[in-house]
């Protein structure tokens, strides 16, 4: 089986800084990869190499069969929670509508009837129906963040990316963002790179993850990568992974990724 994204001696560095290195990954048909690591760390970076908007260092990567580059119709994509200009017109119907012709010239010309019923399934998946009409500067931003679902979900890809995607939602529309992107990839084989500060809303839905630290990485199952020891070694000081029912939390010492930007461990991977 040909892996859906893959990695080979991946590098990447602006400067002097390096992100990360020697990054060898595979991500599966309908694997379910998170990615963690504190801010700073690379994760928004590798989602830009692998929409190719961003050239590795060194070492190749390609995602759905092909080497990295925009413009790709088989990758999903699902950004930030942005704000929207309180006076954009576009309507949430046509912002869900870019999924399927957004990359290319002319057809949306062609094949209305069912251009508009895909469009009318997507934005029913995500229970935006009720307001999927009106302009996207009147919607709250976790009515923005499930339309942005739908346009990456309404051209059935077969990767799909993902970009803190659960943030401006509340608990409700946060467990049914993650059970409508796990049910994609269990029903159609999509493989999911999904990346977040949060395990814990999707932590029953991975396979596998990539934690992301200060140049250095670990891939494995939540078991493997999320100890006390992993992390501790991760980071480079003493770090306590402490599990409380289905749920995971980290606590430790604050920590420089570099000189001028501190974090707190707890943002790494959950509070």
């Amino acid at each position: 089986m040909t892996a859906a994204i893959s990695l080979h001696a991946a590098r990447l560095a602006y400067g002097q800084r390096v992100l990360w290195q020697d990054l060898e990954l595979a991500v599966e048909p309908g694997e379910f990869l998170a990615v963690l690591g504190p801010n700073g760390s690379g994760k928004t970076s590798l989602l830009r190499v692998l929409l190719g908007t961003q050239a590795l260092s060194a070492g190749t990567v390609r995602v759905a069969g092909f080497a990295a580059g925009q413009g790709n119709d088989r990758i999903g994509y699902i950004p930030q929670q942005r704000a929207m200009d309180t006076g954009l017109a576009l309507r949430g119907t046509d912002l869900v509508a870019l999924g399927l012709d957004g990359h290319r010239w002319g057809i949306g010309l062609r094949g209305r009837k069912q251009r508009k019923q895909r469009v009318a399934e997507a934005v029913d998946a995500v229970g935006a129906s009720a307001y999927a009409g009106k302009p996207l500067g009147q919607l709250s931003g976790g009515e923005q963040q499930r339309l942005r679902v739908a346009q990456a979900l309404v051209g059935e890809p077969d990767v799909l990316l993902c970009d803190e995607p659960l943030l401006s939602l509340d608990l409700a529309h946060q467990r049914l963002v993650s059970e409508l992107i796990d049910r994609r990839r269990t029903e159609a084989g999509t493989a999911v790179l999904f990346v977040t500060h949060e395990i814990n809303p999707i932590l029953s839905y991975v396979d596998r993850l990539l934690y992301l630290v200060g140049g250095r990485f670990r891939i494995g199952t939540p078991d493997e990568v999320l100890t006390s020891a992993t992390l501790s070694e991760l980071y480079g000081t003493r770090v306590e992974v402490i599990r409380v029912a289905d749920q995971i939390h980290v606590a430790g010492a604050r920590v420089a990724l570099c000189e001028d930007e501190p974090h707190h461990l707890e943002h790494a991977a959950g509070h």
